[in-house]
């Protein structure tokens, strides 16, 4: 018998995982907890573990390949001569559906399965659109009926649309398209040639779509930062640490700033978690301060501390930046770059960006969800955070002594 290997669901974004390498060979003995494989997902390099003891078997995905969620990537036999008999390559469509339980499915049962790409989509992805997938005879684009005739309506051609985890358009893909606006005419200007986007940087380009729905309105504030520096360098702290949790504690003043819109009522959270936009190559990562605003300082440093290296090493998990209720994008190392407008993440009302210092002040810019606050909102809690800098060891230190 054999277990099959899937590719899991590492974050809530993922739609596909890159399989970057093996640490397994086909025979090598497992055991369950084993790492098998490392997967590069939307916002890091995750483990694939071992769910069953037995022995490493093919066929097995190929490293450097995009993966759909829940494709059997490889097997785990019960015999190292089992895990020898084929070593060819996983089909291209070889996928499970949502829901099923890793780790118990046996070959026998999978081949039991109607594992075609109509089934298959059927299984996987759920949704209003279970018309049978059709193909263009010219592009070989496969979609549902449905997504082929929404696109006809909002006149997007196929071929610029991106495809679900299943291979498949459906009409979910066809309106993120058309959010996305119109696609450049690159006929009309030089030669070019495509570059296909890694997977953090397409997450990252669809959350930006996401948060064209919200209507956002921005207020600006020039505010003293000197005291909050020298705060930093007397504490031996992080000035991004200190500006977190001046932040959090204006969240909590001004408590609307922690709540989210949603269709059926707003949403009010218990507690600040605050994001904390960090640059590394090839996108953007937002490791997350949980608790920001009453936990001890000495262990939100000591938290900082550890997602840092973790950003460093590539190693963020999801539980590391989802979830926040607030946002901190910083730009001030760019000594040119004197303020700018960020975007209000999906799931927030708020965030708070500031440029380079000047002459011992920093512009705030405060990027608001106009459904959730409003504009005399975003300049008392300005106002609040003015008085919280100009007076930081008070304010920001004596209040972890007091929880």
């Amino acid at each position: 018998m054999r277990e099959a290997i899937i590719l899991p669901t590492l974050s809530d974004t993922m739609e596909t995982g890159r399989l970057v390498q093996w640490l397994k060979q086909v025979g090598d003995s497992v055991k369950k907890g084993d790492v098998l494989a490392e997967v590069e997902t939307d916002k890091a390099v995750m483990d694939v573990e071992a769910f069953h003891d037995g022995y490493l078997a093919g066929p097995l995905s190929q490293a450097d390949s995009d993966i759909p969620v829940g494709t059997v990537i490889g097997y785990i036999s019960d015999s190292p001569e089992q895990a020898h008999e084929d070593q060819g390559s996983i089909p291209e469509k070889t996928t499970v559906a949502k829901g099923m339980p890793v780790g118990k499915t046996t070959t026998k049962e999978l081949n039991q399965r109607d594992t075609s790409p109509v089934a298959t989509a059927k299984q996987a992805v759920p949704d209003t659109d279970t018309s049978v997938p059709v193909s263009s005879q010219q592009s070989g684009i496969k979609a549902s009926p449905y997504a082929r005739g929404l696109a006809r309506e909002l006149g997007i051609e196929l071929h610029q649309v991106s495809t679900a985890s299943d291979g498949i358009i459906h009409a979910p893909q066809v309106l993120s398209a058309a959010l996305a606006g119109p696609v450049p005419n690159l006929d009309a200007g030089p030669a070019y040639r495509y570059k296909l986007f890694t997977t953090m940087h397409k997450a990252v380009a669809n959350n930006m779509i996401a948060t064209l729905s919200t209507p956002t309105f921005r207020v600006s504030a020039r505010l003293s930062f000197t005291p909050l520096k020298d705060l930093a360098h007397e504490q031996q702290q992080s000035v991004t640490l200190l500006l977190a949790r001046a932040c959090a504690l204006c969240v909590q003043k001004h408590p609307h700033f922690n709540a989210v819109y949603t269709p059926r009522a707003m949403a009010m959270r218990e507690q600040v978690d605050v994001g904390i936009a960090v640059d590394i190559p090839g996108g953007l990562v937002t490791p997350v301060l949980r608790d920001a605003a009453r936990r001890p300082l000495d262990e939100l440093n000591d938290d900082w501390r550890i997602l840092r290296d973790k950003v460093k090493r590539n190693r963020l998990g999801p539980d590391d930046y989802q979830g926040a209720t607030f946002y901190l994008s910083n730009l001030g190392v760019f000594e040119q770059v004197t303020h700018f407008d960020a975007i209000v993440p999906p799931g927030a009302a708020a965030i708070l960006s500031l440029g380079a210092e000047q002459d011992g002040k920093v512009e705030f810019t405060l990027s608001c969800d106009h459904r959730v606050v409003f504009g005399a909102d975003a300049a008392r809690f300005l106002a609040t955070l003015s008085q919280l800098l100009d007076n930081p060891k008070d304010s920001l230190c004596d209040a972890a002594k007091d929880q």
